[in-house]
């Protein structure tokens, strides 16, 4: 009897331990699940104009890490909602936290996230404050933008779907404001349209008409574009040509630049001699002389025309040679082959006229 009684009191101290353990790992699974905790938490408030599927109890995360969770979802002033919730007391908020409604998944469990604004401010937001609904962001309505994709889903296949849902929530989370600005853009688009629908039924009318024009010349436009390619095609069998070419063209502009620079001093003299000559040339004493040559000139001119065109009395002779002449020297390179020569034809001169000199009254 003893022995039983031994037996039961073992079997009954197994069974406390096993309702224990599993009492302890039941409530810490529904912890867990609810999000709970055994620390203190310091309760805040949010306003948000839309809590579509925000639930008691859903995750409030900071940079993807749970802190707390809601703990209650009220209406005020008729269409705004409040929402408490609670965040560890370790975890302290700044005055200018943002809050936004993000989804969690595909069945439409979403959270609040908590994100520090941009002006950095650094003072602690004290509890029991409220978030205000300038700094919160409600959930993408995810119904309106999926029914807009109907026509694609029934051509995807289940699988497919599930992972482009998934794809557009992960982008799209959080940008409610962004995709409501490009719905309204996108209706002004639509709206604008439809207000020029007589405009773009005259140009589709228009490119109607022009395309047939292009279609009636097919042949035209073939023989063009046959031409094109024929022409592209010769200029590629004659590229190595082409090339040559414009290498000599590149050697004679450097040859012209060179003869540039090698003559360039003694142009330079030269225009500046012209520029002498111009300035000597149109002084007032020289203009009158040219001017009287030039009136004079006619009648010089047909006087010897006349006095040739009587005989042999217009011939002319070099008798005799005076003054001085010098040779300059003639070098090939360094070396001098011939030195400077000067002559001297002063005096009775050099008679180089023969006997037709010496007939009298040529000496004079």
């Amino acid at each position: 009897m003893k022995q039983i009684d031994r037996e039961s009191m073992g079997a009954a101290v197994k069974l406390g331990f096993f309702f224990a353990f599993t009492g302890l790992s039941t409530l810490v699974l529904a912890l867990t699940l609810s999000n709970g905790s055994f620390g203190d938490r310091n309760q805040y408030r949010a306003i948000f104009s839309d809590v579509t599927g925000m639930a008691k109890g859903d995750d409030v995360r900071i940079a993807g890490v749970a802190v707390g969770s809601v703990s209650k979802i009220e209406i005020v002033d008729r269409d705004r909602a409040r929402v408490t919730f609670g965040v560890d007391s370790d975890v302290p908020l700044t005055a200018n936290t943002n809050a936004t409604i993000k989804f969690r998944n595909l069945v439409g469990q979403r959270y609040i996230a908590l994100t520090q604004g941009a002006d950095g401010a650094k003072t602690v937001l004290k509890p029991d404050s409220t978030i205000p609904e300038s700094r919160t962001k409600e959930a993408l309505d995810l119904n309106v933008l999926l029914n807009g994709f109907k026509p694609v889903f029934q051509a995807l296949s289940p699988d497919d779907t599930n992972k482009l849902a998934f794809e557009i929530v992960q982008t799209l989370q959080g940008e409610g404001g962004n995709v409501e600005n490009l719905l309204a853009r996108t209706s002004s688009l639509t709206s604008t349209l439809a207000g020029r629908d007589q405009l773009i039924g005259d140009v589709i009318t228009n490119l109607s008409t022009v395309l047939d024009t292009v279609g009636s010349r097919d042949q035209e436009l073939t023989d063009t574009i046959d031409t094109l390619q024929q022409f592209v095609t010769g200029l590629k069998d004659d590229r190595n040509a082409i090339l040559d070419s414009v290498d000599s063209i590149s050697d004679l502009t450097d040859e012209t630049s060179d003869l540039l620079v090698q003559g360039r001093p003694a142009l330079t003299e030269d225009i500046k001699q012209l520029n002498g000559l111009t300035k000597n040339l149109s002084s007032d004493r020289n203009l009158s002389t040219i001017s009287n040559a030039i009136q004079i000139l006619p009648i010089k001119t047909s006087k010897l025309g006349v006095l040739a065109s009587s005989g042999s009395e217009f011939n002319f002779y070099l008798c005799e040679l005076k003054g001085s002449l010098t040779i300059p020297p003639i070098t090939l390179g360094p070396t001098t082959i011939v030195p400077e020569t000067k002559l001297d034809l002063t005096g009775p001169g050099v008679k180089v006229g023969g006997q037709r000199c010496d007939q009298p009254g040529y000496d004079r």
